[in-house]
């Protein structure tokens, strides 16, 4: 198949022109101006935007918590990403049973998303317990399967020991891998829930203030000091929300160690206020980490601008309003922590970034599609617009108006966190392959089309700089 778009201003990571793209076979063959080629899809970009298809680093989707279940399937998740503009996906798998092997649920993802899945996707390993056959089958994860990323948590049920995670760094380190982390102080959390529900002080708000900026910042802080400890470990860390865990990063990286951070758009976007909302509607927002202050919010947009946060994700985890997410109306502890925005992300990004003069459009592309790729063994495969890369395109209209709505989304969920924000700028239509499967906010494209992709390592390259 061959896919022509012509006449679009071409925007990448370090880049912005007017040209035409020629993709065949799924392929970027040829970028120019003028272009005169045959075609099957003849795409007229004149006064739009083409950007590369984004890269989506955290989601969750078929992912069960015990007490309730992630209502997007890898279905019905990329379909909401593709309508996005999201053409790739890398899923942290949830935790399999005690004791299991690392592929144990690498097998368990395999069996939901082939078949299934419309955008290509990856998956990132999840670290339950380490020992001496954990760290063995490192080799096998990365050079036969493809995953060189593995999340460990320092809070849940299932977290790492701090001398454990050292041994596990030290290990991918070797093996040219990067660690992802989740970074909350697990001891102060506890204390300060079992506290407030004994005081009866139970109501969302308190979620959020059991969960502190400090305990983000003091576990930041400290598993910065473990990666250093391990030799200058790669260390990912997912979802930063605070000022205070930004200071640790931008520390860590002025001294030149390879410490990365993302942050996902409800903690650009939206604060701590939104717990005070009557009639439970605060029960929407309770993630972990949870939302933070304004001033939180304008500090990381800066940690953006200034390139100590290299990725904007979503940490997409949808429980409906109205029935998941009400177990947790007596009591927070109760209520499954995650929200929507695989579909919002993009959009957001742009209209609340590039069109209000927060980031460039280049930064929006680096930090959405390109950065992503680089650093979880995409790239240039995907997050860029260049010869040899997919056809994986998305094309913006920058005077499109769109209110957001949870009428118009197509995340399996009853609500979006984002319900009225007005937005200029919109995805209408996305490529993935050269194939159109997304186009004015409906999907086009078959379901089960997405590949699975075997991810290199990169960190094995002493050239390697983000």
């Amino acid at each position: 198949m061959r896919t022509v778009i012509k006449n679009g201003r071409i925007v990448t990571a370090s880049d912005d022109f007017e040209g035409d793209i020629y993709i065949e076979d799924g392929i970027i063959r040829e970028i120019g101006v003028g272009l005169k080629k045959d075609s099957d899809i003849l795409v007229d970009a004149k006064g739009k935007i083409v950007v590369p298809g984004g890269v989506d680093a955290h989601t969750h989707f078929n992912l069960h918590t015990g007490s309730a279940a992630a209502r997007d399937d890898f279905y019905t998740g990329t379909v909401a990403a593709a309508c996005g503009g999201t053409t790739c996906i890398i899923d942290h798998m949830g935790f399999g049973p005690s004791g299991c092997r690392l592929d144990h649920q690498l097998n368990v993802y395999h069996g939901y998303a082939k078949g299934n899945a419309v955008v290509d996707y990856s998956f990132h390993g999840v670290v339950q317990h380490v020992d001496e056959s954990i760290l063995n089958q490192l080799i096998e994860m990365i050079s036969f399967h493809g995953i060189p990323s593995f999340k460990i948590y320092m809070t849940y049920d299932y977290r790492v020991k701090d001398d454990d995670a050292l041994r596990f760094m030290e290990r991918l380190k070797g093996l040219g891998g990067i660690t992802a982390v989740h970074a909350e102080n697990h001891e102060i959390i506890n204390y300060l829930r079992y506290r407030f529900v004994k005081e009866g002080k139970t109501s969302p708000l308190y979620h959020a203030l059991s969960r502190p900026k400090e305990c983000e910042g003091e576990a930041i802080n400290r598993i910065i000091e473990i990666a250093k400890m391990a030799g200058d470990a790669p260390l990912y860390i997912v979802h930063l929300t605070t000022s205070v865990g930004l200071k640790y990063i931008e520390e860590a990286r002025d001294c030149g160690q390879s410490v990365y951070a993302e942050t996902c758009p409800q903690y650009l976007l939206l604060s701590e206020e939104k717990y005070r909302e009557d009639n439970n509607e605060g029960l929407k927002y309770i993630m972990s980490p949870p939302l933070r202050s304004k001033g939180d919010n304008e500090s990381l947009w800066n940690g953006i601008q200034r390139g100590y946060i290299q990725v904007i994700a979503t940490d997409h985890c949808p429980f409906h309003f109205e029935t998941d997410k009400q177990l947790g109306r007596d009591d927070f502890t109760k209520c499954p922590n995650g929200a929507p925005g695989v579909e919002e992300r993009m959009p957001l990004i742009f209209s609340e970034g590039v069109v209000k003069g927060r980031i460039s459009i280049n930064k929006f592309v680096e930090v959405c599609c390109t950065n992503p790729a680089k650093i979880f063994g995409l790239y240039p495969k995907k997050g860029t617009i260049a010869p040899g890369s997919d056809g994986d395109i998305v094309i913006i209209d920058p005077d499109r108006r769109v209110k957001l709505t949870q009428g118009i989304l197509h995340s399996n969920v009853d609500y979006t966190a984002y319900e009225g924000f007005e937005l200029k700028g919109y995805p209408v239509m996305t490529i993935s392959r050269g194939e159109i499967i997304a186009k004015d906010y409906e999907f086009v494209g078959e379901k089960g089309r997405g590949r699975f992709i075997k991810r290199k390592t990169v960190f094995n390259n002493k050239h390697f700089c983000l």
